[in-house]
């Protein structure tokens, strides 16, 4: 079974990761070297290389591999950075063997206010707006990487502070599950 494990990871970076120009070749070692079946339950371990969004939590999915690479590439994780991984256990994982220091946020309080300044912030759930508290914890010149999602499907989006304000940009589609207590909330209209 471990060995079988060990092939589909590395065909797991062959066939998803490497052809959805993911180039960074540190993020490719690091996927290829982690075990994504140890952050799953393990009647769950045969999906942890599928290209499928995978339970690991009540109300909590690992993106799909080919999702969450491009979002790490897009964040540019850099040794010695300080990151925020919010209900992101694969991508704290990435990262710190990237070199990059992770404090994880995950269980039932995502919206606890971080205690910032972080030069990454990354959440490997969908929410239907990125939240104001998480884009105030990012220092000058950090990264968030989210996906948004409000109706059938969503945007991968990288937000990067800059001296003058924040900006935000569509990275590409995406369809990951919004956490609870992170979905739309709209009002009442004729």
């Amino acid at each position: 079974m471990a060995a079988d494990l060990a092939a589909a990871r590395l065909n797991m970076v062959e066939s998803q990761v490497r052809p959805s120009d993911v180039t960074d070749v540190r993020i490719h070692d690091a996927m290829r070297a982690f075990p994504r079946e140890s952050l799953i339950p393990a009647d769950k371990a045969y999906l942890a290389y599928a290209d499928v969004e995978v339970p690991y939590a009540p109300g909590r999915w690992l993106l799909k591999p080919r999702d969450v690479s491009k979002l790490l590439q897009a964040l540019r994780p850099m040794p010695g950075e300080r990151a925020l991984a919010v209900a992101a256990p694969y991508a704290a994982a990435v990262m710190e063997a990237l070199g990059v220091t992770v404090e994880r946020l995950d269980g039932d309080d995502l919206s606890a206010t971080p205690v910032g300044p972080y030069d990454i912030i990354v959440c490997e759930g969908a929410v239907a707006r990125c939240p104001q508290v998480w884009l105030d914890a990012l220092a000058e010149g950090g990264r968030l990487g989210v996906i948004e999602r409000d109706g059938p499907g969503g945007k991968a989006c990288l937000y990067i502070r800059a001296d003058k304000g924040v900006g935000r940009r569509d990275l590409f589609d995406a369809t990951q599950a919004v956490l609870p207590g992170f979905e739309a909330r709209h009002g009442f209209a004729l």
